[in-house]
């Protein structure tokens, strides 16, 4: 690129800068972009340069290989039900130490290393996430459904100029335990409770597809009202439903916008919302 190039490129991104300047936005991050060194180098220059913009951004993690790398060599093989982590009293132990411990603690320091300023925080700090434990056609173990959120050390972070880093197991209000809770429901969760502008949750796919084998067919947005037919049109089915339901709870509570990005692509968080062709689905009330 020339610098004629940069500049062009940083006089379009102006526009979007000035919208979501002092505006707080949630991302979940997980999945391939977590895997990958040079994928998770470029969310994470990602995330610096948002903040460093004005962006009052909130990173919340998940980290299932971890998890399941640590149980490995525990000589406890991972299991799941309906897709979600069947969390005993051992797991339980695996998990928070993975997420609370080694995955969140290295994001904020890859975070300080490349030049940010982030915060560790986990929903047992400050009575961030209170959770009961989830019950469903099936016994899930300690895996959690949050009945409230308390926002209040999220937006303190916030206020001090640091990226809060939120790791999602929860301190249980039925039972004194910790819950497992699921890393797209806990964004969407802290996303409502925030009052924020925009719910981005980062996929292994590129977004809602027409035809699930063709990323030609990418749906780049859809209305609330038009979820129900693409359901049924199995056009959301299996494991985007769960995703497309967190960020419909969202929007349903105030949220402006959520969207469903492909986190293998990257500096996808950048041209999501700095540029006019975006990434991935959004999804918009109205």
């Amino acid at each position: 690129m020339t610098g004629k190039d940069r500049i062009t490129v940083l006089t379009e991104a102006l526009p979007y800068i000035r919208q979501y300047s002092k505006k707080t936005v949630v991302v979940k991050y997980g999945g391939a972009a977590m895997d990958k060194a040079e994928l998770r180098e470029a969310i994470i220059d990602d995330v610096i340069l948002l903040a460093l913009v004005g962006i009052r951004l909130v990173l919340v993690h998940g980290g299932g290989p971890e998890i399941n790398a640590l149980l490995n060599r525990l000589g406890k093989e991972p299991k799941f039900v309906d897709g979600l982590r069947y969390t005993d009293e051992e797991t339980m132990e695996a998990v928070q130490m993975t997420l609370c411990g080694t995955v969140n603690k290295n994001l904020v320091s890859q975070i300080a290393g490349r030049g940010g300023h982030a915060v560790g925080l986990s929903g047992l700090d400050g009575g961030l996430f209170l959770a009961e434990r989830l019950r469903g056609k099936n016994d899930y173990g300690l895996v959690g459904e949050i009945k409230k959120t308390d926002p209040k050390p999220v937006a303190m972070a916030l206020d001090n100029g640091y990226i809060p880093v939120v790791s999602t197991v929860a301190r249980g209000i039925d039972a004194d335990t910790a819950y497992n809770i699921n890393a797209d429901t806990a964004a969407a969760e802290l996303s409502a409770e925030l009052g924020a502008e925009k719910l981005i949750l980062l996929t292994d796919v590129p977004g809602l597809l027409r035809d699930k084998d063709d990323p030609a067919t990418l749906i780049p947005e859809a209305k609330l009202s038009e979820i129900p037919a693409l359901v049924r049109d199995g056009v959301v089915s299996k494991g985007m439903i769960p995703k497309v339901d967190c960020c419909v709870n969202a929007l349903r509570r105030g949220v402006k916008s959520a969207v469903i990005l492909d986190g293998r692509a990257p500096h996808s968080l950048l041209v999501e919302m700095l540029t006019v062709e975006g990434m991935g689905t959004q999804i918009r009330n109205g």
